[in-house]
This record gives structure tokens, C-alpha cells and sequence, in this order.
């Protein structure tokens, strides 16, 4: 009875689409907490308000064509952990306050609350690993909607458990290498740190769009082989100099292992795609460069293992940033179902 070209229908699935999570290829898995956020706050408002408005968009994708009859299933919200971060939230911004105001960092106040924000993300962490675990072990593709940056480490765990050696291709215009940002084990900023620390599967990181970093990062990722970086003043030089996105679409790719996880921080795009994300940065990938990079990656034949898109902002005033990110959503789900 479903009919495609039809206006969807809310039905409680990404999309509209009638498949249950058991007839799809594809799970989406909500992780609503932004708990550790340093600026502005709301991500973990994103999958309510992306499942509001992927019922917009025409299937038909001009690049991936009818992907969608693979199926893409939705793991039913659990409300606790949107509840959990609201309170937990609280929390975190009183250790922020603290530290702004220069307190002892062994104040035991300080120590107390920053434990109590660690241990519920570590919670947070083992229900996103043992959602997406459950379903890696059903053969089931998964696909992670944020929340903010620290969302994906319990699926990345799970898939480290899967496959031996990866790499990530994250695009964003942070380097989150951050290690324990504000005293946040699992802060936002420190997802690809962690990464790092306790993920040795993943042999590669290629970053592309970063253009917001701080010393530490910058040593890092020069000392470490397994970070690559195409910041966006590169980017943007070899536009300048006569250089061209396919060409440089191709270095991005051939950095990359056979199998590969894409980690999309929706701040990676220009601001105009995403104007209230919760860390805004000037420049970045514009909407359909973006597009081409991910068509490239399943062109390549390399083998998607996953995605998440985290950090995407609604506003109650605007909903540009909502309208692209449910597109970039589709268009991560497309990536994946076309690959190998």
C-alpha cells in the first residue's frame, strides 16, 4: 500500500517509511544527550525533531536512486535518556560555572559533580552499545542520530568488536581531541581522543573541514600517523589555486582503509546549513560538496560500516538547520546502503 510518490506520512519512522526495524536493512538508532555541551545546548532535541522533518523529503535520491527500498527501520526513542540529559545537563553547567570562576579543579564540590556527570555518561555509553551491538549482531546496518559528538562511542566500541581494522572519515570543524574536556571523560570534544586511546581497530582518522583546534590537538595529530587532516584552509587554498573538489575528493578517500565509519558533526558544513549548532565555526564544506565527498567514498568501493550525524540544533524560530540535516540524514543512509 506504501506509495512513494505520495507526501509521507508521519508514522512515528525516519522518512515516513513503512518498514519496522525487523524488515529493514538499515536501523536508525536515536541517542538524544548533549550533556557535556560548551556553548549552546539543544542537540538532544535533534532526532525528535529530524524524524519531524525526513517526512519531507522526496525519496528519489539523484545519486543513490531508490536506496530506500532496502529498508530503513527506526528503533523506537527512549525517552529516559532525553530525560536523563536534561538533568545531567544541569549538572555539567555547574561544574562550567566552577570552572570559570577558577575553582581548585580538587575542590571536592567540583570532583563530586564531574563524577556524577561521568558516570551517567558512561551509562549513556553502554545503552548506546548495547542497542547498536543487538542489532550489528542481526546483520542490521546502523546508523546513529545525535545528540552531540560524544553520542557515537558506545556504537564505535560495538564496532570495534565486528571489525579489525577501520578507519573513520570524520567531517567537522573541530578536531575533538580534546582529552577529558572540562574534566568530561566523554566530553563532545574529546570523541575522537577517546577514539584514539581505547579503539586501536580503528587504524586510520582521516578529518576533513577542521579549522577550530588548540595546541594540544595540533600535536597530537602531528604525532600520531593515524590522524590525517584536510583542514578547511587547505580546502579552501587549493580552490584558490586552481585546484578542484574531485581531485581532492580523491586524496581524502585513497587515505582511507577498505572499511569505513562516517562520523558527520553537522558544524563540519558552512554556518548557513547550520546556524544553531551548538558551536559554531565560519567556513566549512558547503551542503553539496559534502554530498560529493560521501558520493566518492561508496563510488571508491570502500565498504561503509556505519555513520552517525550529531550536533544538528533545532530552533524553535528557524527550522534551515532541521531541513538540512534530515537531507544530510538521507543522504548518510544512502552512503551506506550503496556501499559495498
Amino acid at each position: 500500500m506504501f506509495d512513494a510518490n505520495q507526501i509521507g506520512m508521519p508514522n512515528g519512522n525516519y522518512f515516513a517509511l513503512p518498514f519496522s526495524v525487523e524488515d529493514a536493512a538499515l536501523a536508525l538508532v536515536a541517542a538524544p544527550w548533549d550533556v557535556t555541551t560548551s556553548y549552546s545546548a539543544g542537540t538532544a532535541g535533534a532526532p525528535v525533531a529530524l524524524l519531524d522533518a525526513s517526512a519531507q523529503i522526496d525519496l528519489y535520491d539523484l545519486v543513490y536512486g531508490d536506496f530506500w527500498q532496502q529498508g530503513i527501520g527506526t528503533v523506537p526513542l527512549a525517552n529516559k535518556w532525553l530525560q536523563q540529559s536534561a538533568a545531567m545537563r544541569k549538572q555539567a553547567q555547574k561544574v562550567i560555572a566552577m570552572l570559570e570562576k577558577e575553582v581548585d579543579k580538587n575542590h571536592p564540590r567540583l570532583r563530586s559533580l564531574l563524577q556524577k556527570v561521568n558516570d551517567a555518561s558512561a551509562q549513556f555509553n553502554d545503552y548506546v552499545y548495547n542497542t547498536t551491538r543487538a542489532l550489528l549482531q542481526q546483520n542490521k546496518r546502523v546508523g546513529l542520530v545525535g545528540g552531540d559528538h560524544s553520542t557515537p562511542f558506545g556504537y564505535l566500541r560495538a564496532l570495534a568488536e565486528q571489525h579489525t581494522q577501520w578507519g573513520i572519515l570524520h567531517i567537522d570543524a573541530h578536531a575533538d581531541l580534546r582529552q577529558a574536556y572540562e574534566g568530561f571523560e566523554y566530553s563532545h570534544a574529546s570523541i575522537i581522543y577517546n577514539v584514539l586511546k581505547h579503539l586501536p581497530q580503528v587504524a586510520k582518522i582521516v578529518q576533513v573541514g577542521i579549522r577550530d583546534l588548540c595546541n594540544d590537538e595540533v600535536t597530537l595529530a602531528q604525532n600520531d600517523a593515524r590522524v590525517v587532516q584536510f583542514n578547511s584552509y587547505a580546502i579552501a587554498q587549493n580552490e584558490f589555486c586552481g585546484g578542484n573538489w574531485a581531485t581532492l575528493c580523491k586524496k581524502i578517500v585513497d587515505e582511507l582503509p577498505q572499511k569505513v565509519y562516517v562520523s558527520f558533526d553537522i558544524d563540519g558544513l558552512s554556518p548557513d546549513n547550520c546556524l544553531h549548532t551548538g558551536t559554531p565555526v565560519p567556513g566549512g564544506l558547503s551542503f553539496l560538496q559534502a554530498c560529493y565527498l560521501l558520493q566518492q567514498l561508496s563510488e571508491a568501493g570502500k565498504t561503509v560500516i556505519g555513520f552517525d550525524l550529531c550536533e544538528v540544533c533545532p530552533h524553535p524560530h528557524s527550522n534551515i538547520d532541521v531541513i538540512v540535516g534530515a537531507r544530510m540524514l538521507y543522504k548518510l543512509c544512502g552512503c551506506l546502503l550503496s556501499s559495498k
